[in-house]
């Protein structure tokens, strides 16, 4: 994918999620029809190894694990195999994402789903877990385009995404919000850094530290 592509589609999702925002917040129904149906409907479905995945995935995706833990260790296996400018270009994408999602669910404000199974923080639009797994999924996917790791990446998404369903901590449109703007904020970084970070002399520049 080259530069442009990436720049244009990265700019895409996030006028997208923006978009979206913008309509189930101010320019329909609170919540949307669809997003009650889905709720309900896995609400009434969810079995209980779904909850004990939902629950793992809500620590590993959320809170001071996915802010501080997960992306640490993403920056140090990057810097230990001697990718320093990976290890940069992972941490600009974390603290834009984890930025941009404050940012909308501030200006949205949109309220979560009453019969919620944990706690959690202001703001149900965007989801910051899916968004989180989406900025994984793409920073792995631009610096190793295997064809594996795009769908591992996507089976990832899709099931953080679930998860904050089966919990009724978010709306579906909030996750698609999340993923939206967890892709959009890596695609748009990608199309800037990602020549400097993939250039031949990393491999024989030494690592940090």
């Amino acid at each position: 994918m080259n530069r442009s592509t990436m720049l244009w589609w990265g700019a895409g999702f996030l006028a997208l999620a923006t978009a979206l925002g913008a309509a189930v917040v101010f320019g329909l129904a609170e919540p949307p029809g669809f997003d009650v149906w889905w709720n309900t409907t896995i609400a009434a479905h969810r079995a209980d190894w779904m909850l004990a995945v939902a629950h793992l995935t809500n620590e590993i995706g959320g809170g001071w694990i996915a802010i501080f833990v997960v992306p640490l260790l993403v920056i140090v296996a990057f810097l230990l195999a001697r990718r320093w400018r990976t290890a940069v270009f992972a941490a600009i994408c974390f603290t834009a994402s984890a930025g941009a999602v404050q940012l909308l669910k501030q200006l949205f404000g949109r309220a979560r789903p009453e019969d919620m199974l944990v706690v959690s923080d202001f703001g149900s639009f965007p989801s910051g877990h899916t968004a989180n797994a989406a900025t994984i999924a793409l920073v792995l996917w631009l610096v190793f385009p295997r064809v594996w790791i795009a769908i591992v990446g996507a089976v990832w998404i899709l099931v953080m995404a679930l998860s904050r369903t089966i919990l009724s901590v978010h709306w579906a449109t909030d996750t698609l919000g999340g993923a939206l703007v967890g892709a959009g904020v890596v695609l748009v970084l990608g199309a800037w850094l990602l020549p400097w970070v993939l250039q031949r002399r990393e491999t024989k520049e030494p690592a940090i530290g």
